[in-house]
């Protein structure tokens, strides 16, 4: 798994990119309380605003991690957006990218990096 410094983790399943959000940023929102997916097909490129979630803290933008096309979402996460507190860095997943440049993933740290950076 990769991570960003936005508390993104990435996860590699063949040729797509499984993104989700680390479990500190599930502690650091509070009780998630909404979220809005992506279309499925939507192209995206890095840094852009991928998925809005709420909690009742706050609202936060998910940042598509790299360039390339949406071709799946977590349909669950509409109905439970709870899940993302419960399971973030398993179950509660957003969304899946075909990575157009899968070299983007380089740029991000590995567990022990992370670890480090949110000390």
């Amino acid at each position: 798994m990769k991570f960003t410094e936005e508390h993104e983790w990435l996860r590699v399943e063949d040729d797509v990119v499984v993104v989700g959000i680390t479990e500190h940023a599930s502690e650091q929102l509070g009780d998630v309380v909404f979220v809005d997916l992506p279309e499925v097909g939507t192209e995206v490129v890095k840094d852009d605003e991928a998925v809005v979630i709420e909690s009742v803290k706050a609202a936060s933008d998910i940042l598509a991690p790299i360039d390339g096309e949406i071709v799946e979402v977590n349909e669950m996460l509409v109905d439970e957006p709870g899940k993302v507190n419960e399971d973030p860095q398993g179950d509660a997943w957003f969304f899946k990218i075909k990575a157009s440049d899968p070299s983007q993933l380089d740029d991000y740290m590995d567990e022990a990096a992370y670890k480090k950076f949110i000390g």
